[in-house]
């Protein structure tokens, strides 16, 4: 048995429609229509091969006293092909951001519900 890829991650989220404001509008991350009646509010992210499943159910853990760098939690990470123009769209939404701490062009924001999202960029071999 070998494990082939990432299918894809889940979010928990208070408000669907908000998080979609997050990583549609913001992140640019298509909607896949395709997501069946589950009982509950969600929506399905294509993100490249693999999607990212946000779940409007009861959430166990705090927004509080989370760390400042999303580095330090648990978090999704995504490549971009332009971190600049990113946190130009971070900057226009008002939501905080922190650089990465390795040394590499990549970034930590949050969506509403706290979850840390990370963002490396990584640039296309058409853009070279």
């Amino acid at each position: 048995m070998a494990v082939l890829a990432m299918h894809h991650s889940s979010v928990i989220v208070s408000s669907t429609h908000d998080s979609l404001a997050f990583y549609q509008g913001v992140l640019g991350l298509e909607l896949d229509n395709s997501r069946p009646d589950l009982g509950y509010p969600g929506a399905w992210l294509n993100v490249g091969q693999q999607q990212i499943h946000l779940l409007e159910v009861p959430n166990p853990d705090l927004k509080a006293k989370r760390p400042e760098h999303g580095g330090r939690d648990r978090h999704t990470a995504l490549l971009v092909d332009d971190l600049d123009a990113l946190i130009q769209s971070l900057e226009v939404a008002g939501i905080a951001y922190t650089l990465s701490k390795s040394g590499r062009k990549a970034l930590f924001c949050r969506d509403p519900d706290a979850n840390a999202v990370e963002c490396i960029e990584q640039k296309s071999l058409s853009s070279n």
